[in-house]
C-alpha cells in the first residue's frame, strides 16, 4: 500500500470512531484524490474548524467550486453541522474527512462520478 492508501485507512477509522459513520470507501478514495497534495501537507491536510477564515475557504473552493453549490447560509450550516459531528475538541479534522462528510451531506456524490 502507497501514502494514500495509508491515508484512507486513517479518514476511514475517523470517520467510523469519531463520526459514527460507516465510509463509502469508493467516494472517500475519490474525495481524497480530489484533494490533491494537500493530503500529504501536515497543514493544507486538516481543516481549522475554529478559523473563520478556513471556514470560509471550504465553503468558496469545495462547496461552491467543486460541488458548485450556490452560496447560502446553508453552507455555513453544513460545515459547522460537520465540525460538531467530527468533534470541535477533535484538533485533526482531515480535509478529506471533512469534504467526504459535506458531499454526503448535500448529496453530491455524483461530482465524484
Amino acid at each position: 500500500m502507497g501514502k494514500r492508501d495509508d491515508l484512507i485507512a486513517v479518514y476511514a477509522d475517523d470517520l467510523r470512531k469519531k463520526c459514527g459513520m460507516e465510509p463509502d470507501m469508493a467516494l472517500l478514495t475519490k474525495v481524497t484524490i480530489g484533494c490533491g497534495p494537500a493530503i500529504y501537507d501536515a497543514d493544507a491536510s486538516t481543516v481549522a474548524g475554529s478559523q473563520p477564515a478556513e471556514l470560509e475557504t471550504v465553503k468558496k473552493n469545495f462547496l461552491m467550486k467543486k460541488l458548485g453549490l450556490a452560496d447560502s447560509p446553508a453552507l455555513t450550516d453544513a460545515i459547522n453541522s460537520v465540525i460538531e459531528t467530527y468533534g470541535k475538541s477533535e484538533r485533526n479534522k482531515y480535509r478529506a474527512v471533512v469534504y467526504y462528510m459535506l458531499t454526503k451531506h448535500f448529496k453530491k456524490e455524483s461530482v465524484y462520478g
